[in-house]
């Protein structure tokens, strides 16, 4: 029995020991690099980096941050934690097509926040691509980056049931894609968001601009707003919003929607039983150069600078400011 115990003890530390060793494998902050990475490296400091940013993400601690060194590619990524993703002062891109998405975030809907910094999410080859799709998490924010050249859309918001999440997009540009630049639907049982778009540049997509849509479902809304924004050049509305009987409020200041096919469409369907619940407010911006200026319930406070519209600058009804 003296010979058997400690044989019996050691097994256990050795299992406990391969139990615990993925949360071991994990750090606080990790890195890649084009230059130097290695995805046999442990990401945990400079001088060890990972090539790709799956790799990367894969070894970083819940909450953690992931730090670009220098510029190059780093593929693609499918997100499953909160963290963030840093690039200041480098090129740091994804190239997509072959109908991947760039960056896909399946984060925890509880407690799965995640800031992305720095990057550019880029289709090539001619390939199909989506920039970014968002299915569930807490927050989003994307901040100084470029998502550009899809043959879908640039980013796609989607909640799952139940998901209540937040968008938050500043100083990024969205351009060139097939789809639509910047596309937010809640179309789920019990999912909401709210989304805040500042000195973003939604330009030369080939549908709308900015799509946002509370689909049929009484239990969910989406609460937005759009400031120093430019949706310019795209080939169907500049925003489009829809209300299936939701709660949708949209307000718009100190932008500019301009050369659209359709500057401001906002169309509410609520059903016989449902109440409109939909505001789709303008203020203090210019609508110029559009085919049609608006269509449907879009209101105005009055302040904005419309004119150089192909329909004779028809504007939306005016209503005060409180």
């Amino acid at each position: 029995m003296s010979r058997i115990a400690p044989s019996l003890f050691t097994v256990a530390l050795l299992l406990l020991g391969l139990h615990d060793g993925p949360a071991l494998a994990q750090s606080a902050r990790t890195f890649v690099s084009a230059a130097i990475g290695n995805d046999a490296n442990d990401c945990f400091s400079p001088a060890t980096p990972c090539r790709s940013f799956q790799v990367a993400h894969d070894k970083t601690a819940d909450q953690g941050e992931l730090v670009v060194l220098d510029s190059g590619g780093y593929g693609a990524l499918t997100i499953t934690k909160s963290i963030s993703i840093a690039s200041e002062g480098r090129e740091a891109s994804i190239l997509v097509s072959g109908g991947n998405t760039g960056i896909t975030i399946n984060a925890p809907a509880a407690t799965g926040y995640v800031n992305l910094r720095g990057l550019t999410v880029q289709g090539v080859s001619g390939g199909a691509s989506t920039g970014l799709r968002f299915n569930s998490g807490v927050a989003l924010t994307i901040a100084n980056c470029v998502i550009r050249n899809h043959t879908g859309n640039g980013i796609e918001f989607f909640p799952t049931d139940g998901v209540f999440a937040n968008l938050v997009v500043l100083d990024t540009l969205v351009s060139d894609n097939g789809g639509s630049g910047i596309s937010v639907s809640i179309g789920n049982i019990g999912a909401s968001a709210k989304v805040i778009l500042n000195r973003v540049a939604v330009v030369n997509n080939s549908k709308d601009g900015i799509n946002l849509f509370a689909e049929s479902n009484f239990n969910a809304a989406i609460q937005a707003s759009a400031t120093d924004t430019l949706v310019g050049n795209n080939g169907g509305k500049g925003f489009n919003v829809f209300s299936g009987g939701n709660i949708l409020t949209v307000v718009v200041s100190r932008s500019v929607v301009a050369n659209n096919d359709i500057g401001l469409a906002a169309l509410e369907d609520p059903g016989p039983l449902r109440p409109r619940l939909m505001r789709f407010r303008i203020g203090q911006s210019t609508v110029t150069g559009n085919r049609v200026t608006f269509t449907g319930s879009v209101q105005s406070f009055g302040d904005n600078d419309i004119e150089g519209n192909l329909d004779d600058d028809r504007a939306p009804a005016t209503i005060p400011k409180k």
